[in-house]
């Protein structure tokens, strides 16, 4: 059968080739057309075109490239005809998606949906999109289940991707990863300042700010694979204790003692790593205004979310400062807060329901399409 996969960032691209492998043992014959990145162009079938390409963040860079935007969405609309898919499967990425959803529907198309789109933490309208054009729903989040059934659509929970990344890597020691990065002895402290040039820009100066402070201790960018080493280098300086390791922040955060992190995946990612973090997060002052407004959640980190409880600290806009950052960062070093947080972790696995997210994700597509 044929598969569409349409992603839009780097953590769908992770998730997306997971998708495809488990679909290949349901489905030897699959074929796939996709949107994505390097991870599934890896697993095989065509990459249309790659997520780097279309990676604009915040209003006003939405707003800057609204045709070049339109031009991706008249060309996908062009290349789905053309291959005529068994089914369309979106993950995460709402804002692209759902307009080719509602177009792929009228014209005939199955619509799968992996990794809900965030509607339960604004513009909840749009669930009467997804009820009129998405067939399927796998969500990937324990309290999304429960949401979506308040709206009377039912929907798929099957578990959260990250455990089966996580525990599918291939591990490699401690002392190999200092060895091939080149760092020191000394505790690490990760810094993983989000994968977009704008988000890094406004998050990775006011990150470093503190690394004086911290005599003891090593701080390790992970770089993300979109942006070149060089980049980082404006932010970095001539600080000699500043360490870089790019597209392996798995490896950063297995050997890491704490973590100072973006927003996003990636502070769950952090916490299954069991490693204490401090989330943050600052835009433009016009984004800010408007999300402020829009946005109607307690909490901004998934953490956070499912725990429904301010597990981790979350330094937003204008607490996030050198000043804020300090004082936080010293709490979670602290043993005794440490043990206490790995203790909050642990539960926060269970919750994400297990093992085998791409699978059963996987066998339900294909096992619909089939009927």
């Amino acid at each position: 059968m044929k598969y569409y996969i349409l992603v839009g960032e780097a953590s769908g691209d992770l998730h997306g080739s997971n998708l495809m492998k488990a679909i290949l043992k349901e489905d030897s014959k699959a074929e796939f057309h996709f949107w994505g990145g390097d991870l599934m162009r890896n697993v095989g079938g065509e990459l249309v075109v790659h997520y780097k390409e279309r990676s604009f963040m915040g209003l006003t860079e939405v707003f800057l490239n609204l045709i070049k935007i339109f031009g991706f969405i008249s060309f996908c609309k062009r290349d789905i005809k053309e291959y005529n898919p068994d089914v369309i499967i979106y993950i995460d990425n709402s804002g692209f998606n759902l307009r080719i959803a509602e177009w792929a529907k009228r014209q005939g198309f199955k619509n799968h949906y992996y990794i809900s789109p965030q509607v339960w933490a604004s513009r909840e309208d749009r669930i009467k999109k997804i009820k009129r054009y998405i067939d399927k729903m796998f969500v990937i989040l324990p309290f999304e289940k429960s949401f979506y059934e308040k709206h009377d659509y039912k929907v798929d929970f099957v578990g959260h991707p990250l455990i089966d990344a996580i525990s599918d890597r291939k591990t490699v020691p401690e002392e190999e990863i200092r060895k091939i990065f080149f760092l020191g002895k000394k505790p690490i402290i990760a810094i993983l300042p989000g994968s977009r040039k704008q988000e890094i820009i406004k998050m990775l100066s006011v990150m470093l700010s503190i690394v004086a402070d911290y005599p003891d201790y090593e701080f390790v960018i992970a770089g993300a694979p979109s942006q070149s080493f060089n980049f980082y280098k404006t932010f970095i300086g001539n600080r000699i204790n500043i360490g870089f390791i790019n597209n392996r922040t798995y490896d950063l955060l297995s050997i890491s003692q704490a973590a100072i992190v973006t927003s996003g995946t990636a502070t769950l990612e952090t916490a299954l790593f069991k490693v204490p973090q401090v989330v943050c997060y600052k835009s433009s002052n016009i984004t800010y205004q408007i999300a402020k407004r829009i946005i109607t959640l307690k909490y901004i980190s998934l953490v956070n979310l499912i725990m429904d409880k301010p597990l981790v600290t979350e330094l937003i806009q204008n607490d996030f400062n050198k000043k804020n950052l300090k004082i936080e960062l010293d709490k979670i070093l602290d043993l005794n807060h440490r043990k206490e947080l790995l203790k909050e972790y642990d539960i926060l696995e269970k919750k994400l329901g297990g093992k085998g997210a791409s699978e059963k994700a996987a066998k339900l597509i294909v096992s619909s399409i089939k009927d």
